[in-house]
């Protein structure tokens, strides 16, 4: 396809924007979506940008069913001078075909869909907030459509991507969080989906969250499936721990997300020739590095909350303190290196930014 055949239909009605400095996260939408088509006779067809609106699907459609789908996040942020930034979008779409592969579902062509996006967001630019902590969140996804309700692949699909201005995930904002170590359910198993960005993975953690929530803490810590011993992630984001000076991250080992997040700040602390390694790591060489204050600082990386401070984990009953439960130097650090180069405050060395025009 190329970009001719896209179709657009502005909306006649506008909706009220809302108050930059009270926004919750995805929970306001823009004007605008985009959807395209897919059949096994046509492939990928019918791109178009329509105002936002409900979907209609027969009954049968087997999303409904059989889960079959894969989603991405993503943010679009408004420079000072007007510019509109993305970070990494290639690297999304990219992760969006691993998890269509391991879901069975077509893939898309990266670069073209990002030209789309780019026709979506400058359609829609009014909307990328500028206030501190705000950004326009950018929801792609992938739904079987397919009324049919045989256990295998769908033969048709839509393609969706959604925008949504955003304030901070968290409440907390970049203040450290309290962390519930989960030893009873699991988020993935080895072979499993684990490695896609697939609705299923998210519900299958509410459970745990729930527990989460009923013992005072913001987040879960999943373990391994197996041993219920290594650290996988932290919620729906990557884990990082500072220990001895070394900054550790769970390797990836076939059960846990590849976050763009986690490579971005992996190749940051490379170009400052800090000391990082992607290793299994226990809970237990945690809870001791805490025990003899040796764990100097811990948070979660991903596109939603880009860094967010862990203060505390709870495990077994018993809670222990992280930097006091402050935000640590090199959190901060990243965070403000990774957002300024984001909204285009700071220098880019690593061309990961990604104009719009």
């Amino acid at each position: 396809m190329s970009d001719q055949n896209l179709e657009i239909m502005t909306a006649t009605h506008h909706k009220t924007k809302p108050d930059p400095e009270t926004l919750e996260f995805g929970k306001t939408f823009t004007d605008h979506m985009f959807i395209m088509d897919y059949s096994i006779d046509h492939g990928w067809h019918s791109p178009r940008i329509i105002p936002y609106q409900p979907l209609t699907l027969d009954p049968a459609a087997m999303i409904y069913h059989y889960g079959q789908t894969v989603f991405e996040g993503l943010k679009a942020y408004r420079t000072d001078d007007e510019r509109i930034l993305l970070f990494r979008p290639d690297q999304n779409f990219k992760r969006l075909n691993r998890s269509s592969d391991r879901l069975s579902i077509p893939d898309i062509d990266p670069e073209l869909v990002i030209e789309y996006l780019s026709e979506l967001l400058k359609l829609d630019k009014e909307w990328i907030p500028t206030y501190e902590g705000t950004s326009l969140y950018i929801r792609p996804f992938i739904i079987a459509t397919e009324p049919n309700l045989s256990v295998a692949p769908s033969a048709t699909y839509k393609f969706m991507i959604i925008l949504s201005p955003v304030g901070s995930y968290y409440k907390e904002g970049i203040a450290p969080v309290g962390i519930y170590v989960e030893d009873e359910y699991t988020r993935a198993a080895l072979g499993g989906t684990g490695t896609a960005k697939t609705a299923g993975n998210y519900s299958a953690a509410y459970k745990a969250q729930d527990k989460a929530t009923a013992h005072g803490q913001a987040q879960v810590l999943w373990l391994d499936s197996s041993e219920k011993k290594y650290i996988e992630e932290v919620g729906s984001m990557n884990v990082f721990f500072k220990i001895d000076g070394e900054i550790i991250t769970p390797a990836l080992s076939g059960s846990i997300l590849e976050g763009v997040t986690r490579k971005s700040i992996i190749e940051l602390l490379n170009s400052w020739d800090m000391p990082v390694s992607e290793r299994k790591l226990s809970i237990d060489e945690v809870l001791l590095a805490i025990e003899e204050n040796r764990l100097e600082e811990a948070f979660g990386t991903g596109t939603a909350a880009v860094i967010s401070p862990i203060g505390e984990l709870s495990w077994k009953g018993k809670q222990s303190l992280i930097n006091n439960r402050e935000t640590g130097p090199l959190a901060t650090k990243l965070y403000e290196t990774l957002t300024g180069i984001q909204k285009g405050k700071q220098p880019d060395p690593f061309n990961w930014t990604h104009e719009v025009k």
